[in-house]
């Protein structure tokens, strides 16, 4: 499994706007997570290995981010959702994934988007951190 190319935001927003109910969108939000050198466990100071990261191994399942979709257009004010993300062996910097969420106004968009990506972090992927030597 390599990492795949990462999307372009311009063509992603381009389709968006062309989209069928693209009238009914006032505002679109993208979530961009990349492979940070600090650990998970030093970030959100929980017990685990503080090391260093060098990279990390990311995996997903497929059914549970579509439901994880699903689940978000049936939230108020949501009219698009399109989400990528990445697979095998990642290296600092490279993106993990992107999430973009278009709706009507602006309150509905922010909690769609911390909705779907938290749904997915926490639901549908493995990321196993790859710890740099001492």
């Amino acid at each position: 499994m390599n990492k795949k190319q990462s999307p372009s935001m311009d063509a992603w927003l381009k389709e968006a706007k062309e989209a069928e109910h693209a009238g009914k969108i006032g505002m679109y939000l993208v979530h961009n997570g990349v492979v940070r050198e600090t650990a998970k466990a030093v970030v959100r100071q929980t017990d685990g290995d503080p090391r260093p990261v060098s990279g990390m191994f990311f995996s997903y399942d497929k059914e549970k981010v579509d439901a994880a979709i699903q689940e978000t257009y049936g939230l108020e004010g949501i009219g698009y959702i399109r989400v990528w993300l990445n697979e095998g062996e990642l290296d600092l910097g490279d993106d993990i994934m992107y999430v973009l969420i278009g709706g009507d106004i602006r309150p509905h968009v922010i909690d769609a988007l911390q909705f779907l990506v938290g749904k997915i972090k926490n639901e549908c992927v493995v990321e196993t951190e790859r710890k740099q030597e001492a």
